[in-house]
């Protein structure tokens, strides 16, 4: 899968948990993420966003060590 649609799925997944109240957004994040998400897809997420993470939400990047 592209990286411009990981990020954007991610993102949009962020941007929803993002209005919700808490503190623990980002563990909801990547909670969704391990639980929607394929191993592939992860997996995936988290090369391409150590190559270069800047079009990820801060939201997906503080929930990327949680995946």
């Amino acid at each position: 899968m592209s990286h411009d649609k990981l990020a954007r799925m991610a993102n949009q997944i962020a941007s929803f948990f993002a209005t919700q109240p808490g503190a623990d957004q980002a563990e909801r994040v990547a909670a969704h993420l391990n639980d929607f998400w394929g191993p592939e897809m992860r997996a995936e997420l988290k090369a391409q966003a150590a190559e270069d993470d800047s079009d990820l939400a801060p939201l997906v990047r503080d929930a990327l060590p949680l995946i």
